[in-house]
């Protein structure tokens, strides 16, 4: 799984341009960015990135099994129905995404910080810094309804399934 993370920073460069409004011009546009601002440009925003895959990883599958116990019962005895899994998963992408949402903020200013013309003065000196200076819990949760439904259906789709996979193969 880890690979997967890897090769998401090129995504999340990408990523950065379009929440920036910025002409998106796919791979090729990537690879030009990282031709302007150096390879060094594809490891802007790691620390919050990092942080937000051990809070939204960690808790979309820690709190599965409470979840899921919360809604069919600790005694539940026999194969959980398809839709329960998929609203649990529902229930814990959101909920975790909900904790994480500030790290994909961070992630994306600092990002964005290098694309700043020559000269501007940068907002955050590091992604510790850039938590504590922005302006409260409102701007924290800028995106957070979209975010929320993005990762509440992949969260579903993919722990349900993994589930019902699971389940079916013992």
């Amino acid at each position: 799984m880890y690979y997967i993370g890897i090769m998401s920073f090129e995504t999340n460069l990408f990523e950065a341009n379009l929440s920036l409004q910025l002409p998106l011009r796919g791979m090729l546009g990537t690879v030009g960015t990282i031709a302007k601002e150096g390879l060094s440009a594809l490891w802007k925003g790691i620390v919050p990135g990092l942080h937000r895959q051990c809070l939204y990883g960690g808790l979309r599958i820690g709190l599965y099994e409470p979840v899921m116990n919360l809604y069919v019962g600790e005694n539940f005895v026999g194969d959980v129905p398809l839709m329960k899994k998929i609203l649990v998963g529902l229930t814990t992408g959101a909920l975790a995404i909900a904790v994480a949402n500030p790290t994909d903020l961070v992630k994306v200013r600092l990002q964005a910080k290098a694309k700043l013309a020559p000269g501007v003065p940068r907002r955050y000196s590091g992604a510790l810094n850039a938590y504590s200076t922005i302006e409260g819990v409102r701007a924290l949760s800028t995106g957070l309804g979209p975010n929320v439904a993005r990762n509440a259906i992949i969260n579903a789709a993919e722990l349900a399934s993994y589930d019902q996979v699971k389940e079916a193969s013992e």
